[in-house]
């Protein structure tokens, strides 16, 4: 368990918690939210033990293993899929410590220490330790050549995704994500959720994404007011609950300004009666002892609106035998190699389309993306733009176009000089850029401010077919909602590539995907993509086995080939019916345990909620009035109920999450 207890954190001058209470217990997985600079990220540090509390204790098991993911990749020449493994130190260390043993020349005196050692790495799965790492890195988009190529060669977005791996790999009983989809593509951000699903531990991840945050966690701490509020469920049920508890706290803050209201009134009126003076100065004291609640924090919504087109060509493009791909040049600019990606795309773009790009990590959706906006030229056929075609692009590198010694107000009127400054500055201001930041340098701008710069200029263009490839990178929960909802009211035409799938459903009517060097319409939702997707990478994972079996293996001259279908061996076919009902055996134990503890969680939501409005209810002075008297036992006995059936919800939970976790563990 994780206990928080009157922890109070300052960072400089600005203070981050104070006098915060938090529980968190074994097992669950927890999203950690709140705005930019509240102090998440010190709080993971904290748990490290980077950082000290200034005040307050943080209490969980000493023995507890506590695995995170590094911020830095050093070049190594380590190939990637031992780099991987490396996140495993305690088998590392056992494997270190063997091969000196075994390496001594007089290893005879060490035999039992050897074979100690042999046991515990048994102990320690050792012997599936390469596959395991196999896995990982196929989740996370490396096919099996990139797994041998030195970390060195890798960009920083794929080190990333080496970093965690590691993380990943390394046993541990409480893992720390910080933002883990940032640098992970909608194919790997499913496979990291599903395996997140089955860790054992528990979990606390950062994330901007809800949809992921809805797929994995069934705690959210919020960090609010320096407080950290803890909700029951996912994300979806923290906004219920949340918008819930803002309407409630609004009624007490009303209720208690009117009977302010009232006291001061009475005060004023009679404090100068001697006939009215006693129950005045009762009054008073009532007043100065009356608790003042604290206003309302909930912060003010980021939105803006793309402008109206002022035309929409039809057709917007056509495109005939198109291929998409990359030129190799010298360094004098001469071709030397054409390397096609995607071939033969014929596609009419008409418009109101709003089309989501879909495919796996490589399958070309940004190559196809600049080829329409003409960054690449098209290495065979014909793209036809139609006449007013105006495109807005946002593309991953979009930031780096940036210059970071200028000003968000130059580089608008860059798009538009003859301009006036004041209508520049106002609509900079529309974008959370107000007063001198519109005039200062952007280069202390964070990651998410310089996105929203790069979105204001896109809407100032006033484009009428949006081109968008990762638009949501490093923008926060409340600016990706914004432009979810920006983009669900624009009037054009949108093509987007987005790992965020609260966005592409919201925004988008129909799914195209890239794959086997093709552009295709995918007849399908988001959920039909995953199944497609595991299906494609398993398939892919055995196809990879097979193919190093035989390179490795030792075949010789008069063995007998493996059947090549299944259908071809009755042997085959009785094993798929017994790992079919294998699979029906497991899903009929683990469906009423799935269903017991989706109702426990509904069950522990609702009682906190009333909960939360019995704790707010009591901090009512009025409530401790004698006439009042019979109210606050009711609501002395509806708090310790709550808190009894709480626990006893909460401990069933903990019990039957642990069934459902050894039967996955075991099937």
């Amino acid at each position: 368990m994780i206990r928080l207890s009157q922890l109070s954190l300052s960072r400089g001058v600005k203070p981050l918690f104070e006098a915060a209470d938090l529980t968190l217990n074994p097992g669950e997985k927890i999203g950690l939210i709140g705005p930019n600079g509240a102090g998440k990220t010190s709080l993971f540090a904290l748990l490290r033990g980077e950082l000290h509390a200034d005040q307050g204790e943080l209490d969980f098991p000493a023995r507890w293993r506590i695995a995170y993911v590094a911020q830095e990749t050093p070049a190594l020449e380590r190939s990637a899929l031992d780099y991987a493994m490396d996140g495993d130190t305690t088998l590392r260390a056992l494997e270190t410590e063997l091969a000196a043993l075994e390496s001594h020349p007089d290893n005879a005196k060490h035999g039992i220490r050897i074979a100690e050692l042999h046991a515990a790495l048994a102990d320690a799965d050792a012997y599936t330790a390469k596959s395991r790492g196999e896995q990982l890195l196929t989740g996370l988009g490396f096919t099996s050549e990139e797994m041998q190529q030195s970390v060195s060669t890798f960009s920083g977005g794929w080190r990333m995704r080496l970093n965690l791996a590691q993380a990943l790999m390394c046993p541990s009983d409480l893992l720390l994500l910080d933002e883990p989809t940032n640098h992970l593509d909608l194919d790997a951000i499913i496979w990291l959720e599903d395996w997140l699903k089955r860790y054992p531990g528990t979990l606390i991840v950062i994330s901007h994404d809800r949809d992921f945050l809805d797929g994995v966690v069934n705690v959210i701490v919020h960090i609010d007011d320096r407080k950290l509020r803890r909700y029951g469920g996912n994300y979806s049920a923290f906004e219920r609950q949340r918008a819930e508890r803002l309407v409630l706290m609004q009624s007490m803050l009303e209720k208690q300004e009117r009977h302010r209201a009232h006291l001061e009134s009475f005060i004023r009126r009679f404090r100068a009666k001697a006939t009215k003076a006693r129950q005045a100065q009762s009054r008073m004291k009532m007043l100065e002892k009356m608790e003042q609640l604290a206003p309302l924090r909930a912060a003010a919504e980021f939105s803006f609106a793309f402008r109206e087109p002022e035309n929409a060509p039809n057709p917007m493009l056509l495109m005939d035998g198109v291929e998409a791909g990359y030129t190799i040049r010298d360094e004098d600019g001469h071709p030397l190699s054409t390397h096609p990606i995607v071939r033969n795309i014929t596609f009419s773009l008409q418009p109101g389309q709003r089309i989501g790009l879909l495919g796996v990590n490589g399958a070309g959706k940004s190559t196809l993306i600049r080829t329409l906006v003409g960054e690449l030229p098209p290495l065979a056929g014909n793209i036809i733009r139609g006449k007013g075609l105006n495109i807005g692009y946002f593309a991953q590198h979009q930031l780096e176009m940036l210059r970071p010694d200028e000003s968000a107000l130059w580089h608008l009127a860059r798009l538009s000089p003859d301009t006036r400054e004041q209508e520049l500055r106002n609509f900079l201001g529309s974008f959370n850029f107000p007063g001198t930041m519109a005039m200062t340098p952007i280069a202390p701008f964070s990651g998410g401010e310089k996105a929203r710069l790069a979105l204001a200029m896109i809407v100032w263009q006033r484009p009428n077919l949006l081109l968008l490839d990762e638009p949501t990178n490093h923008l926060d929960l409340e600016t990706r909602e914004a432009l979810t909802d920006a983009l669900a009211q624009f009037d054009g035409t949108l093509i987007v590539v987005s790992h965020d799938r609260h966005l592409l459903r919201a925004t988008t009517d129909q799914f195209f995907i890239v794959a086997d060097g093709k552009l295709g319409e995918f007849d399908g939702d988001l959920d039909d993509y995953r199944d497609w997707l595991f299906s494609t990478k398993l398939s892919q994972t055995k196809l990879d086995k097979a193919k190093a079996v035989k390179a490795t293996g030792s075949a010789s001259d008069n063995a007998q080939p493996a059947p090549s279908t299944p259908s071809s061996s009755p042997d085959r076919r009785e094993q798929k019916r017994m790992e079919a009902e294998d699979r029906q055996r497991l899903s009929a134990r683990r469906k009423p345990l799935e269903t017991r503890i989706k109702r426990l969680e509904e069950q522990i939501a609702k009682l906190q909620t009333r909960k939360a409005e019995i704790d707010a209810h009591m901090l009512s002075p009025t409530l401790y009035e004698p006439e009042k008297k019979e109210q606050l036992k009711t609501l002395l006995a509806d708090q310790a109920y709550c808190a009894r059936e709480l626990a006893q919800l909460e401990e069933e939970w903990l019990e039957k999450q642990t069934e459902l976790e050894a039967l996955i563990k075991t099937a």
